[in-house]
């Protein structure tokens, strides 16, 4: 299951180079999960019923074009393998129209009991989503 999210680069995004500030890639990757874990019924409300939150605990990121103002980008996020009680998403991030890389990460979340404060396993709504393995 893949979500996409299309964005416009704003004048806030940008640092003093005149390109999209390092930091405000990390929100659009958030942006782009926030939107997957809506279409995939593992929304933030959802998951914190069931007593579990989310937490990142490794980001592996390569920024490949610079970005400017009022530029028009894709975030693509996927699920990319499921452990016991982390996964990994893979995220990229597009200039449009063209479809240029401009980004890339590979994001590790955590599930994490609201009460216990400690790793829980992956819940059946994330676990569905996992691709096919060999």
């Amino acid at each position: 299951m893949e979500s996409e999210i299309c964005i416009t680069v704003r004048s806030t995004d940008i640092d003093v180079n005149g390109h999209v500030n390092n930091a405000k890639y990390l929100e659009y990757l958030e942006w782009g999960r926030d939107d997957w874990f809506e279409r995939t019924g593992s929304d933030y409300d959802t998951l914190l019923a069931e007593g579990i939150i989310t937490v990142m605990v490794h980001l592996e990121a390569n920024y490949r074009h610079e970005v400017r103002k009022n530029e028009q980008l894709a975030v693509r996020t996927r699920l990319l393998r499921v452990g016991r009680t982390s996964f990994t998403m893979h995220q990229e991030i597009f200039r449009l129209p063209e479809r240029e890389l401009v980004f890339d990460a590979d994001v590790v979340l955590v599930c994490i009991s609201t009460t216990q404060r400690s790793p829980v396993p992956v819940p059946a709504s994330i676990r569905r989503c996992a691709p096919d393995t060999p």
